[in-house]
């Protein structure tokens, strides 16, 4: 799952570092065990009606279960706020009917004798799901917990399809069918859905068959030979368009809204090289018969990873007007990796849930590497240590695996995200990529089809490495926090001196861990790696030159903070000289944060030529108005207002222009109405309203129509009075 989340430019998420304060969670003291196999699923088979006008989901379900290990006598299924009709055991042609005590949550049958762990046996239920009856209470990543959903039922709201579709994670897929709702429980399954004739339906697995029937309605046949966890299950039924792709003569298809299915390729295009990509990479080739992505009207999240068929929200579907000022590609590469962490293998708990999260939030920063270049994956690294950095205070934060924990929900957080794929990461960069992905390997297909925990990956990579890794992971997964690293340094007589304090909170574990460090001298750059071990560390080195700069953590590796004093001369040496992405960004905040000094205005100068799109667009916002300032740089920013590929730097750029209270520049702000970028019009018209006032009714009679419809809330915001 991709939690959705919503960031404004670069520039103000940076800024924002260190001001909010740290989640408080509150920790349940009740150890969270994974669930205890009474029952495993073996087979389930879905026959379901939906009731549109009620909206409920009329269902006849056969399950196949077996005793794990001890014989039993009954069952216990979840089931919630069902109508249950009957209930029966499966013999041969017959239903026998079984005696059962239903708390509108879970289900009690008795079965007819005790069943041995060799011995499977089926029952028939009959009942209706009542999904909008239930107090589903959701978290802050699955904003509701109904399972079943029907958007715009009645067809009342004009211009809004009428859709269906389900919500499984974390536990709510016994909402709308009966079944051991849990993590650990695998289930190859089978679903018919009568659906409107004139409407599309997917589901997990393959078609295998379309029956037409006489009311107006088919019923579509779903078949999922492998199994997969209940919360994986899905269901959508609406007017979808497909649009085919393949891979390696696998399917791979994307269903929209009419309106958004010229734009397919657009959207999702890259799936297939992503496919190739993340199988080659892991060594375990796409583990499943098809892959579709589906997008649906009011998400309660970002996405979901269903098995062979992922859900998007409606944030996804976009045109190609759109899709210049941003796209979800993050959000398709996230859920895609979850086919492999979090479907072929499952956490078996949710107190594991970084072995489904971590590695699919991992696996957008190697796509974004791979597919952009190491400044992609360096980008994508560090938006998520600030994103988990924000929710933190004094180095403090849960353990990345929690066994103690008050709602199940609390587990989809920034440390399962985002603190999770950077220790991962950091990880990789320890034990070196061969043996890092030769171990994932190993884990995934001796867990195939199973559920793991983080036991199992460090056992998989002290065999493949032949290394004790538990230190690793008693410290990142089973310990909480993070280290905040104070650094002074000395430099006298060719002599450097460095002191380096662990000051996160007391209450906070004290790191062991790498620390690299690249000291730079007029004869080029040295690297010293130590070893951190305690509270304060003291590092003496000779050199022959005096110090030009130390670079603290070059590889930006760290999963924590690097606190050091930093001069203007400091500032300006990492831009030019250790311009990874994160010096770069500290070296533009510096000067963001100083414009009217002279360092400042040089450096926001200098960053206008930056690689990086978002870095231009706040060095444009950070230069000084002041005339004796800015006349160096405005037709440098006149030049990338015109001429930029990329919109936020357009739209920064002429937001400045206007700023300017020049009537040289009013010619050219006016032209950015021609602009395709919804983004770039928006900004224009906020420069009008607030430097030519007088211009903006002529200005709003510019904009083209299909723009005037995006932003219309926009405009109605700026015409108030």
């Amino acid at each position: 799952m991709r939690k959705r989340i919503a960031f404004l430019y670069l520039a103000i998420s940076i800024s924002a570092i260190g001001m909010s304060q740290a989640q408080q969670l509150s920790m349940d003291q009740h150890y969270r065990s994974t669930p205890t196999k009474v029952n495993n699923l073996i087979h389930t088979k879905l026959d379901v009606h939906f009731d549109y006008k009620n909206q409920f989901l009329n269902g006849k379900e056969w399950v196949t279960l077996q005793p794990h290990f001890y014989p039993t006598d009954s069952l216990r299924l979840d089931a919630k706020g069902m109508d249950i009709k009957k209930i029966a055991l499966v013999s041969g042609q017959q239903l026998i009917p079984l005696k059962y005590t239903y708390d509108n949550n879970s289900l009690l049958i008795r079965l007819d004798r005790n069943y041995l762990s060799n011995e499977k046996y089926t029952i028939y239920l009959d009942y209706t799901a009542k999904p909008n009856l239930l107090k589903a209470q959701g978290s802050a990543a699955i904003n509701d917990a109904k399972g079943l959903y029907f958007i715009n039922h009645d067809e009342s709201v004009p211009n809004k399809p009428r859709q269906i579709w389900t919500q499984g994670e974390t536990e709510a897929s016994s909402a709308w069918f009966p079944t051991i709702d849990r993590p650990n429980q695998k289930t190859t399954a089978e679903i018919s859905m009568t659906v409107l004739d004139n409407y599309t339906s997917l589901s997990n697995g393959a078609l295998v068959n379309q029956q037409k029937n006489n009311d107006g309605t088919r019923t579509d046949t779903w078949k999922m030979d492998l199994p997969h966890a209940p919360y994986l299950f899905m269901m959508a039924v609406g007017d979808f368009k497909i649009y085919q792709d393949k891979y390696n003569n696998i399917p791979v298809d994307y269903y929209l809204e009419p309106k958004y299915a010229p734009y397919a390729k657009d959207i999702f295009g890259k799936t297939p090289a992503m496919m190739d990509f993340y199988g080659k990479t892991l060594g375990v080739p796409y583990p499943w018969n098809k892959y579709a992505q589906i997008v649906c009207r009011d998400y309660v999240s970002g996405a979901m990873e269903n098995t062979t068929a992922t859900l998007h929200g409606e944030h996804v579907q976009k045109t190609k007007r759109e899709l210049l000022d941003d796209n979800e590609e993050g959000t398709i590469a996230h859920e895609l990796f979850h086919q492999w962490f979090g479907d072929l293998v499952t956490a078996e708990s949710w107190s594991n849930l970084t072995m489904n999260e971590s590695f699919a939030t991992f696996g957008e920063i190697i796509w974004h590497e791979h597919d952009g270049g190491k400044e992609k994956g360096d980008k994508s690294r560090f938006e998520k240590l600030q994103s988990y950095l924000k929710s933190t205070k004094n180095g403090n934060s849960p353990a990345l695996a929690r066994y103690y924990y008050h709602d199940k929900e609390d587990m989809f957080d920034n440390i399962s995200y985002a603190k999770g794929s950077l220790i991962l990461y950091a990880l990789k960069e320890q034990m070196g990529d061969a043996a890092f992905y030769q171990s994932l390997k190993k884990y995934l297909t001796e867990n195939s089809f199973k559920t793991g925990e983080p036991q199992q990956l460090r056992l998989t990579m002290e065999e493949v490495t032949g290394k004790d890794w538990a230190p690793y992971f008693n410290q990142w997964y089973y310990k909480g926090g993070h280290p905040i690293l104070k650094v002074t340094t000395k430099n006298e007589n060719n002599i450097l001196s460095l002191n380096i304090a662990q000051v996160q909170d007391s209450a906070v574990q004290t790191f062991q861990l790498p620390l690299a460090i690249d000291i730079y001298t007029k004869e080029g750059k040295m690297r010293k790696t130590i070893q951190l071990n305690k509270r304060n560390t003291q590092l003496t080195i000779p050199l022959k030159n005096t110090v030009e700069f130390i670079d603290i953590d070059p590889e930006k590796t760290l999963v924590g903070e690097i606190r050091i004093d930093k001069t203007e001369a400091d500032y300006r040496y990492q831009y030019e000289h250790a311009p990874s992405f994160a010096n770069r960004v500290a070296a533009v905040l510096f000067a963001f944060k100083n414009p009217k000094t002279k360092f400042g205005q040089e450096l926001l100068t200098q960053a206008l030529a930056d690689s990086d799109p978002d870095l231009v667009a706040m060095a444009i916002q950070g230069i000084a108005t002041d005339p004796t300032v800015h006349k160096s740089t405005e037709k440098l920013i006149a030049s990338l207002a015109e001429k930029s590929t990329a919109s936020i730097i357009r739209a920064s750029a002429i937001a400045k222009l206007a700023g300017l209270n020049s009537k040289k520049y009013e010619s050219l702000v006016l032209n950015g109405l021609k602009d395709q970028s919804y983004m770039v019009i928006a900004s224009t018209l906020m420069a009008i309203k607030a430097n030519y006032p007088a211009q903006l009714q002529q200005a709003l009679k510019r904009v083209d129509a299909d723009a005037a419809e995006y932003l219309k809330v926009h405009i109605a915001n700026l015409t108030k009075s």
